[in-house]
């Protein structure tokens, strides 16, 4: 990791950048991808499944045999481990279910809100070295609680033409209606446009690699909604002199053996943390499965010294990071001041891991500075916010002549035709 202290303006931009390939390229490699899904469907999706995962399919829908073989074989503390998890999941997105709102703001004129489900969802769950099947529970248990009728699962096979049983676990456990066995740019496209085994959805869910997200760009561009702007992990890490290094080590390698684009961030006060930091780095390092990984992340990761908590604050909300570890004497008044951030964990027995499995918020955030802006996955990503009116009589005498005036200001007559008649109609009927 690079280590910066006091930087510039200009030195913190650059040390802030993601180190993600420009999406301009990206997007050329994937339009092609996209086109040839939507023109010839499942055979595209074949083609790309051998040329990208190396394995030949001849059926892209998991069977029901293939369900019941994983979730036989699954050991059994894992499925304990899962269910727990389930469990918080739900209970807490349960808690942002909110009821209907009615209000009446002027005598005869009702307004009401309700959330009413999407109908359709597609749920894309990355598999390779890291099948996420915790995504699965992160996507599915809101999108059903939320009463969506339809969830379509894709994510890619191994190189026997198997999900991971885990993945296979998750869905099963959470009702998903259908498992197909496809990956990356083709996934997104045959979810946003169809194919004789991939039903077409209303809304795309799902973290991915840049390809992913750029395809998910792409078909947004064209009318099929997504989730957010998701694409590699990151992590930020606020650590004082009360942070114990290992534990704010361990916390910067669990996001940087996501991928080698993914990045991570410490922000301290402290020259003795920060050394004391990389020593471990390098300890727990030296035995992890995925160290190559880890390391290249690494290289575009740093360390930024500065003298102030106000500094440190000031960065962290310019940074946006997806994740937000507060390993501080005062986490939740340091948290009372950042206003972007995916997601936030509290002191130094709050590590992101558990945010990504159990905790129960959810783990599908913004990032690549998209928190700026938005929200990570909710309950409310599954719904749409309906509102209602109704006038009666009074309501339309009481509201009319404001409309009118209005109208005509803005130049549109129709519109002010729309209210004028009713109260003529009105008038004559009634005298008044």
């Amino acid at each position: 990791m690079k280590m910066l202290k006091n930087p510039s303006e200009a030195e913190l931009d650059l040390a802030l950048e993601r180190p993600v390939k420009r999406l301009k390229n990206i997007k050329k490699i994937v339009k092609p991808i996209l086109k040839n899904v939507k023109v010839k469907g499942d055979r595209a999706l074949i083609k790309y499944t051998l040329e990208y995962d190396h394995v030949q399919l001849s059926e892209l829908v998991v069977s029901a045999d293939e369900i019941k073989v994983a979730c036989d074989h699954l050991n059994e503390g894992l499925k304990d481990a899962i269910k727990l998890a389930a469990k918080n999941i739900e209970k807490f997105h349960s808690a942002q279910i909110t009821a209907p709102l009615e209000i009446e703001t002027m005598p005869g004129v009702l307004c009401k809100r309700k959330s009413v489900p999407i109908e359709k969802i597609g749920l894309y769950i990355p598999g390779g070295s890291a099948p996420l099947f915790s995504t699965v529970l992160m996507l599915a248990i809101p999108a059903k609680l939320s009463g969506c009728k339809e969830l379509v699962l894709c994510t890619p096979p191994n190189k026997n033409g198997k999900i991971h049983p885990a993945i296979l676990y998750c869905a099963h456990l959470t009702g998903i209606d259908r498992i197909v066995k496809v990956g990356g740019a083709q996934a997104i496209a045959a979810l946003a446009y169809g194919t004789e085994s991939v039903p077409k959805v209303y809304k795309i869910f799902g973290p991915g690699n840049q390809y992913v997200t750029a395809a998910k760009q792409i078909v947004a561009e064209k009318g099929i909604a997504i989730d957010l702007p998701a694409g590699p992990s990151e992590v930020a890490v606020y650590a004082d002199e009360t942070a114990i290094p290992e534990f704010v080590a361990t916390d910067l390698l669990s996001q940087a053996e996501h991928g080698g684009d993914s990045q991570v961030i410490l922000v301290t006060h402290s020259d003795t943390i920060a050394k004391k930091v990389i020593q471990s780095i390098q300890i727990h390092l030296a035995d992890l499965p995925r160290k190559k990984i880890a390391q290249k992340a690494l290289e575009e990761s740093v360390i930024i010294i500065v003298d102030s908590e106000k500094q440190a604050i000031d960065i962290l909300n310019q940074y946006a990071a997806e994740h937000l570890i507060l390993s501080v004497k005062n986490p939740d008044k340091i948290a009372d001041k950042i206003i972007n951030a995916g997601s936030v964990f509290l002191g130094n027995y709050s590590p992101e891991s558990a945010g990504d499995y159990a905790s129960g918020t959810n783990h599908t955030l913004p990032t690549n500075k998209a928190a700026l802006a938005y929200s990570g996955v909710s309950m409310d990503s599954f719904v749409k916010k309906i509102t209602y009116q109704k006038l009666s009589m009074e309501g339309i005498k009481n509201i009319g002549p404001s409309v009118t005036k209005m109208a005509q200001a803005e130049g549109l007559i129709a519109h002010k035709r729309a209210i004028s008649v009713r109260l003529n109609y009105l008038k004559n009927k009634h005298g008044n």
